[in-house]
């Protein structure tokens, strides 16, 4: 176990939209360390997203990022033999990595071209509400919602 937990380093906001969850998506969209790939795919999906909306693309970004991002979340908990799903609230930070992760991982399983267009329809998708993050998010919530009886056992 850890002496004690490590610092937070601080992020460079990125060079368009001089935003430090921007960077922060952009890291969670990379693969194998290639970040100005990632740089790439994300802007060209930004530049995408403008094209098709004809509104602020980041405004976009960020309406579908806060419809994907979940407020609970359940967590297995064993009590005396059995397992029960406890529903937990989730911190702040975890809730933004979890939606972010989420609308990267179904941009990847969607049919298209190139990601850059995959990503572009899912975050459209998740600004207007739909899509297969929100859809996870929603399934989360519900089934958090179903195993509400067993959040006495959160303190244990």
């Amino acid at each position: 176990m850890r002496k004690r937990k490590p610092k937070n380093r601080a992020l460079l906001p990125d060079p368009r939209y001089n935003d430090q969850q921007v960077t922060k998506f952009v890291n969670n969209l990379m693969l194998e360390g290639k970040k100005s790939v990632a740089f790439t795919l994300f802007y060209d999906a930004m530049d995408i997203v403008k094209e098709k909306t004809g509104e602020d693309e980041l405004e976009q970004w960020k309406k579908a990022l806060e419809n994907t991002t979940p407020q609970v979340e359940v967590r297995s908990k064993r009590v005396g033999g059995a397992t029960f799903q406890i529903p937990t609230e989730i911190p702040q930070n975890r809730k933004r990595m979890i939606g972010m992760k989420w609308l990267i991982k179904f941009a990847r399983a969607r049919s298209g071209r190139g990601f850059a267009e995959k990503l572009a329809a899912e975050i459209m998708a998740a600004a207007k509400g739909e899509g297969a993050a929100v859809k996870r998010k929603e399934d989360t919530h519900r089934m958090a919602e179903s195993n509400r009886a067993f959040a006495h056992y959160r303190g244990r």
